[in-house]
This record gives structure tokens, sequence and C-alpha cells, in this order.
């Protein structure tokens, strides 16, 4: 696993284990940002909040990974691969901090995300994402990723298009 120069010159380093304060450091993140940036309320952090902890309480993740990218101890970005049945992958929280934008951390983590699940043998990559968020569906698209299903949902204060992406390897 080699970063980019231009990440690695931001001082971001990558971990795969929480240490104490990452898990609130992510949701933090998650919850300011996602509300300046979509106007996501409380409810949208709880929700990653549930995804982060489904990861840490899980006792056999077995093929499931988080990346978590840090820069001076402090979380700025993160994806999660979740083992799924019928030998399937879910890309969960794909985020980056908005002073880390630019450097292609976010680019780096689906693509890294992605080389690992080929490399332990899944057949599919899924994601379900929102309609707006363009960075990261501009991501997901350029690695591959096909858009296969939608639904209007209420969720996190607002009416939302969800998007399921897949991919398969």
């Amino acid at each position: 696993m080699t970063l980019p120069s231009a990440i690695q010159a931001a001082g971001i380093t990558i971990h795969h284990e929480f240490a104490p304060g990452d898990l609130g450091r992510l949701i933090y993140l998650h919850g300011v940002q996602n509300f300046a940036d979509y106007g996501f309320n409380h409810i949208h952090e709880a929700y990653c909040a549930q995804i982060a902890i489904e990861f840490i309480f899980n006792p056999e993740k077995r093929r499931s990974r988080a990346w978590l990218a840090k820069r001076e101890d402090e979380i700025v970005g993160s994806i999660f691969i979740f083992e799924r049945p019928n030998n399937q992958a879910q890309l969960r929280l794909l985020f980056v901090d908005r002073l880390m934008r630019g450097v292609g951390l976010g680019r780096w983590l689906a693509e890294e995300s992605i080389r690992y699940c080929r490399s332990v043998g899944f057949n599919v990559v899924y994601l379900w994402t929102v309609r707006g968020l363009d960075r990261a569906i501009s991501i997901y698209q350029s690695a591959g990723f096909l858009p296969v299903a939608e639904q209007m949902v209420e969720e996190w204060g607002k009416t939302n298009v969800e998007i399921r992406f897949d991919l398969n390897l």
C-alpha cells in the first residue's frame, strides 16, 4: 500500500484499527460536514455512528476492513468494506475532511478498497449513496460503479433519492 505523493505530503497516514477518540472524531466530522454540505440533520450523524459501531462490535470481521486516514493522529477520512452474503462487499462511509479535500484522498481510499476487494475474492462491491453527493458519485463512477437502483426516502431531515451502485469484480 503506497500512498500517492500528494497524500504523503499532506502528512496523512492510513490505519486499519480504531484508537481511542477515532470513533468520536469520525462521527463528529460526518455530522458537522454533512450538515454544512448537504443539510443532513443529527439523524444522519447517528446513522454514521451506527455503521462504525457495527464494524467495531463485529467479533468476526473476516473480510470486512476499515481504512482510517489520519493527520497528526486525528481522523481526516475513512472508508469501510463490509462483507455481505453471496460473496458481496458493501462500501460504506467514504469521507474526507474538507481541510484535506483536493489531495486525492477520497479517490485513493475508494480505489484502495476496491483493490482489496479484488485481492480477497469478492464478486461484487456495492454501495448506496444519495443524489447530490457529486464528489463521491464522481469517484464511484470513475472507478467503474454503475447505478442499478433508485428509491425515494424521507431521511435526515429531507427527501432524498438513494442510488445503489454496483461494481462487478
